[in-house]
């Protein structure tokens, strides 16, 4: 099916809204903490922020949503989460500058506020969180609709991995690296942190595939649709 006809689905706002909340909590969790295994590969360090368990989820609903009901309502979903994550940075930053009541203070207290949710209000975060996701998301989505009608919808493990392979390294440079040139996490944690990232991440990804398959092929047929975005035009905004 091509056509730009407005519809309704019965799942489309399901699959948004927790596509909405794994972006959020993987946020929070990538503030909140940094995990090591005490495992290395070639020296490197198998450390990563906490986020990273989660994020990875997101580009398999990403990759559901595009299969699905293609380009511009994938989009769509992206625009919603990139506006959620900001309120939330906005919502965290009101509540840190609120003054803390003396009970609270003394039991927990501001320190304890900055040290796990300080990171999701300070620039450098939410600009690295909110760049990259963008960047990447969008990169999934386009190669994933692109190899769909390059491959007459064959192949969909095709399709899901190498849209996850270009959209996480896109994502996992760009937030490591903004985030090292605002001062977030150290130059020294980089490499370890954009490696290890990118080697879970796109794990999950290839682990995730019998899911992913099971997952598109009920909306599929729930929906009655399987969208080629065979004359889309690939934009941020707009048709």
């Amino acid at each position: 099916m091509n056509h730009k006809s407005v519809r309704s689905y019965r799942y489309f706002d399901l699959v948004m809204a927790l596509f909405v909340t794994v972006l959020i909590v993987s946020n929070i969790a990538s503030s909140a903490k940094i995990v090591d295994w005490g495992v290395s590969i070639f020296f490197l360090p198998l450390a990563f922020d906490a986020g990273t368990i989660l994020f990875p989820i997101s580009y398999i609903f990403g990759d559901v949503l595009t299969e699905v009901y293609g380009f511009r309502r994938s989009r769509r979903v992206i625009w919603t989460g990139f506006g959620c994550l900001a309120l939330t940075a906005v919502v965290l930053w009101l509540v840190r500058l609120m003054p803390g009541e003396s009970t609270w203070q003394a039991q927990t207290g501001q320190a304890a506020y900055e040290a796990i949710l300080g990171g999701l209000t300070s620039g450098g975060i939410v600009l690295a969180s909110l760049l990259a996701y963008l960047a990447g998301e969008f990169m999934n989505s386009v190669v994933l609709a692109k190899l769909k009608v390059a491959t007459g919808g064959k192949w969909l493990w095709l399709r899901t991995i190498a849209s996850t392979l270009v959209g996480e390294g896109v994502d996992s440079v760009a937030f490591v690296g903004i985030a090292c040139l605002t001062g977030v996490f150290p130059w020294s944690l980089f490499w370890t942190l954009t490696v290890t990232n990118y080697i879970f991440k796109t794990a999950v990804e290839v682990i995730m595939t019998p899911l992913t398959y099971l997952v598109v092929n009920k909306l599929k047929k729930a929906e009655q649709e399987d969208y080629f975005d065979t004359h889309t035009k690939f934009k941020l905004v707009g048709d």
